[in-house]
């Protein structure tokens, strides 16, 4: 669901611990152009573990998740398992997932 608007595709790899903490630095992250139909995003040398993503198309190549004044996103973004959001990001528990040795492949539908 990557918007025609073009821009940059923002993903980041979070564990548990550092998943609700808004300033925490993920494990992972990369900032790739926009192409559609698809945008793939390759993050390498990561750990085996239990991770989740968020992900944002930043259309205005701004550098940021665009918000409303109340809070509500003006850009497309999604998370791993395609968690949707209710009033706030999804938990880790509905986001996570199992990264195994060797090349893994999770896709994302934007929001």
């Amino acid at each position: 669901n990557i918007s025609n608007k073009g821009g940059t595709l923002h993903v980041a790899l979070y564990d548990e611990a550092s998943w609700p903490n808004d300033e925490a630095k993920p494990i992972a992250d990369a900032a790739v152009p926009v192409m559609l139909p698809w945008t793939v995003v390759t993050l390498k040398d990561l750990k085996p573990g239990i991770y989740g993503l968020k992900s944002y198309q930043d259309a205005n190549r701004n550098g940021k998740f665009d918000q409303n004044w109340i809070g509500m996103p003006l850009e497309r973004y999604g998370f791993s398992r395609d968690a949707r959001p209710f009033l706030s990001e999804p938990g880790f528990d509905r986001t996570k997932f199992t990264l195994s040795d060797g090349a893994n492949e999770i896709v994302i539908h934007l929001q």
